[in-house]
């Protein structure tokens, strides 16, 4: 009997830290050191500079609008695309060297650049190239759509847009069904793109100062990968409950075991 006294204390072990606490699944804690970051945000939120692969809908708008209908283009008119494709059909793809192709106007490296330089500097170059200071001309560039990738221990995985300015972590994670119960929310990951490369941050969604980050924000080709908790990989249980039924089964076949061997 000594045996099976070990094994029952083990278990009870197992069972104080195999399920998930409640700790582990609220957003936003330690809010006694809340405050004001609305300022704090807005500072480190750095604008999104245009990258490789990205496409740009620019529009040029004018007094007489004839002189400027070969700039905006309107897609095909017997093609049944929406959303997605529609950007993909009528908007500017940024090419392997940074370039979009413009009428008239020709290759313009826009890489790097954020959307209201690429809109001053299109501007400039219609009105030094192309049309007259009196046309009174009007450049808009926007990205056709917010588009990020969510891997992991989330509802649903793939790749989504959403056609808003900014999406912060929780927007984007509540778009991929949220973060399953089995996902860890201390240290959820940001693959993102840069000039010069990818660079890998992370985020502890469990902590309020989340939301100073710079990263709180998501930008355009953005990988969030949640990992699993340690609790799935050891498939003890989710919660106390289910636990509770793993260790009584657990507990049920080595008793058996015990008293077959006591009896040899």
């Amino acid at each position: 009997m000594k045996h099976l006294y070990v094994v029952l204390l083990g278990l009870i072990a197992l069972l104080s830290v195999s399920c998930i606490p409640n700790k582990e699944l609220v957003y936003l804690q330690n809010m006694e050191r809340a405050t004001d970051t609305t300022q704090v945000i807005t500072e480190k939120q750095k604008p999104y500079r245009v990258q490789i692969n990205d496409i740009l809908n620019i529009r040029v708008k004018a007094l007489d609008q004839r002189n400027i209908q070969m700039f905006n283009p309107t897609g095909e008119k017997d093609l049944n695309a929406s959303g997605d494709e529609r950007a993909f059909f009528d908007g500017f793809t940024v090419d392997m060297h940074g370039n979009i192709r413009i009428p008239i106007l020709g290759e313009v490296n826009v890489l790097g650049f954020t959307t209201e330089e690429i809109e001053s500097m299109l501007e400039t170059k219609l009105l030094e190239e192309e049309l007259k200071e009196t046309s009174n001309i009007f450049v808009t560039v926007k990205l056709t759509g917010l588009r990020f990738t969510v891997t992991g221990e989330v509802g649903s995985t793939g790749t989504q847009t959403l056609y808003q300015p900014r999406v912060n972590i929780f927007e984007a994670l509540a778009n991929a069904g949220d973060v399953l119960v089995t996902g860890d929310r201390k240290d959820v990951t940001i693959i993102r793109q840069y000039p010069q490369g990818q660079q890998i941050h992370h985020l502890n969604l469990l902590d309020i100062q989340v939301m100073e980050s710079p990263y709180y924000y998501i930008q355009m080709n953005d990988i969030i990968y949640v990992k699993p908790l340690k609790q799935k990989t050891w498939g003890t249980g989710i919660t106390g409950i289910q636990t509770l039924g793993t260790i009584i089964t657990a507990l049920s076949l080595v008793t058996t075991t015990l008293l077959l061997i006591d009896r040899l």
